[in-house]
């Protein structure tokens, strides 16, 4: 297989990865044959894929305007992937200019483009770094040159938990993270769950096995189990609900049946 000129020597292309599957299923061109017959086995049991990954973009680009208009100028997003087109820095400079924003991502495919798309951007950049490591990804040069956490901050954990296991407590990554935001801070989230989607859950297990067998378990939790993410948090209003209905633009009754699958919700620190 060759190499595009754009993938760091560092990575072997013949392993997929989650974050460039996800950039397949928006139209992306910065993935690989293996991860695209990647998605394409997972399609074979959940054929709405992308239009889950398309309502999830799309609820982002809203919390990250709603963010702004609250007042909010700082956002780190964890979990950040390979850019796109309408990406945090974009939608929240266009409602407020000056935001600044740090991404983070462990996949370097994910960062070496963040650099590229960032080059030039003074009020972005990115870090390599890890969910379950919060003190290293909070005392990164980049985090300490564009982040003041002494003023609220939109933390956004947009399609990352649901690959995290139990077993490394995503729970005790997020709760880390939280105490060092200040008052008025905004977690924002999604995360897939069985609930909502228009399959048996049988069948949607198919694609669940397929992220099982390529080494990045997808986790799906119940709503509840979400909901917990938001411990100490205020949830604004509508609360955890299916991502089209989180202050839609228009009619959510419009989307398509598979853009309701999982949740989506934005707490706010008291």
């Amino acid at each position: 297989m060759e190499r595009p000129a754009w993938a760091p020597r560092s990575i072997d292309i013949s392993v997929p990865s989650v974050s460039r599957i996800y950039d397949f299923y928006l139209g992306g061109s910065h993935n690989f044959e293996v991860d695209r017959e990647a998605a394409r086995r997972a399609m074979e049991f959940m054929p709405g894929l992308p239009k889950i990954m398309q309502a999830n973009r799309a609820f982002m680009r809203r919390a990250v305007r709603f963010a702004a208009d609250e007042g909010i100028d700082q956002f780190l997003d964890i979990g950040s992937g390979i850019p796109t087109f309408g990406n945090v820095h974009e939608v929240a400079g266009r409602s407020r200019p000056g935001a600044r924003v740090v991404y983070v991502d462990h996949d370097p495919v994910a960062v070496a483009h963040s650099e590229a798309v960032l080059a030039g951007h003074d009020d972005a950049d990115v870090v390599a770094g890890d969910l379950l490591k919060p003190r290293e990804i909070l005392a990164s040069p980049q985090v300490e040159r564009l982040i003041d956490l002494n003023r609220p901050v939109a933390l956004l954990l947009v399609a990352i938990l649901h690959f995290v296991e139990d077993e490394d407590d995503p729970y005790a990554a997020v709760a880390e993270l939280s105490d060092a935001l200040a008052p008025g801070s905004l977690l924002v989230l999604t995360h897939a769950s069985y609930e909502g989607i228009p399959l048996t859950a049988e069948r949607a297990g198919g694609a669940v096995d397929v992220y099982k067998d390529i080494r990045n378990p997808l986790i799906m939790r119940s709503r509840d189990d979400i909901a917990r993410f938001f411990e100490g948090y205020d949830m604004v209003e509508p609360g955890l609900v299916p991502m089209p209905r989180w202050r839609p633009e228009e009619e959510p009754e419009d989307e398509d049946p598979y853009a309701f699958s999982g949740f989506a919700g934005v707490g706010r620190t008291a």
